[in-house]
């Protein structure tokens, strides 16, 4: 097998892996870091575990945030459940990413790949404030990629395939990166039915139809069998512009296909994301400094008002650094991000 050629070294491309949990993410990752030592030459890539709850990872990460976040202590700490400690951990993780972004950078030049793996609760990660840091940090710096790994035995029922492709099209327009739907697990559940559901509505709603319980006691199409015809209408235009591979973590099989779809999302990427967060960085830009520039104006017109009516208070108020208070220090735990390649950031 040969490496991936490039005469000038582009950038690493960041393939965020995301998925229900029992999806193989875990495994799925340990296959592609296989699969790449095995190149020739090698090809290693930079592995962020991102899940602080996880016992073992299949793989050696370069930086996992159990080096960085007590998962065990979060919980205790907080008066936490088990996903709340999820969350708080990686809310924690995430003030620092700064520095992780800062590591990756300096690897750049020596790797091809950086692979994130999430926590199994996907909604930890999709759905908060600090998963949506991290993927548009990511997002930022380097190309990006989202695959979205599906435990493909579990979709052959119409009802868990379209539960899947919803959950697939919300993070798709929510991050707004390159997308890979990747059917796992096809040594034990080829994943040609679900491309035929995905080409053929039709197809779709005849497997629904011979599905158990779509019909109720008279005979009719019951409510959630009309909302999914409905819905695979919907799914039609989603579906034309989805790049798809049938993968097993297990046997490897599809893994090759798997690196092609992300070069394809690389310039997927750069054609039509880079220039979308371009735009919309300089917007926000825009925006932060119309803000300060107003909240500037107005404090100035309200010292002003107050020096009129209080000459002698504004006289008096004066900043006296001898009477700085040492409690006014950042009294936050000291927090390593930890780069087991060979280097450690303290904070």
């Amino acid at each position: 097998m040969e490496a991936y050629p490039s005469s000038d070294k582009k950038k690493p491309i960041a393939i965020i892996t995301i998925g229900m949990a029992g999806a193989g993410k875990s495994t799925f990752v340990q296959r592609i870091n296989s699969y790449l030592h095995s190149l020739d030459p090698p090809s290693p890539p930079y592995i962020l575990n991102l899940d602080p709850a996880v016992t073992h990872v299949p793989f050696e990460a370069n930086i996992d945030i159990r080096d960085t976040v007590n998962y065990a202590e979060v919980m205790k700490q907080y008066n936490l459940g088990p996903n709340g400690g999820i969350l708080t951990a990686l809310n924690l993780f995430t003030t620092k990413f700064d520095q992780v972004l800062e590591l990756v950078e300096k690897r750049a030049e020596t790797v091809d790949y950086v692979i994130l793996d999430t926590p199994g609760q996907i909604e930890i990660f999709t759905w908060s404030a600090s998963g949506a840091i991290i993927t548009d940090a990511i997002a930022s710096s380097i190309p990006a990629v989202v695959a979205y790994i599906i435990d493909t035995p579990r979709m052959t029922a119409p009802a868990t395939f379209m539960s899947n492709m919803l959950y697939a099209c919300s993070i798709l327009y929510k991050t707004k990166l390159p997308f890979i739907l990747v059917f796992n697990k096809t040594d034990v559940q080829p994943h040609d039915f679900a491309l035929e559901w995905m080409e053929d509505f039709e197809q779709f709603q005849a497997a629904l139809a011979s599905h158990s319980g779509t019909n109720d006691s008279e005979g009719e199409p019951t409510y959630m069998n009309s909302l999914m015809n409905s819905m695979s209408l919907v799914l039609d235009e989603f579906y034309k512009h989805l790049k798809t591979v049938g993968v097993s973590s297990m046997t490897g099989d599809g893994i090759k296909a798997f690196f092609e779809a992300v070069e394809d999302a690389r310039e997927e990427y750069e054609k039509d994301y880079l220039p979308e967060l371009e735009r919309a960085r300089a917007l926000r830009d825009k925006s932060l400094q119309d803000a300060k520039e107003d909240s500037m104006n107005r404090l100035m017109k309200d010292l002003e008002v107050d020096r009129a009516k209080n000459p002698q208070g504004a006289l008096a108020d004066r900043w006296d650094p001898d009477a700085e208070n040492d409690d006014d220090d950042d009294d936050d735990p000291e927090i390593n991000i930890v780069d087991r390649t060979g280097e450690t950031f303290t904070f």
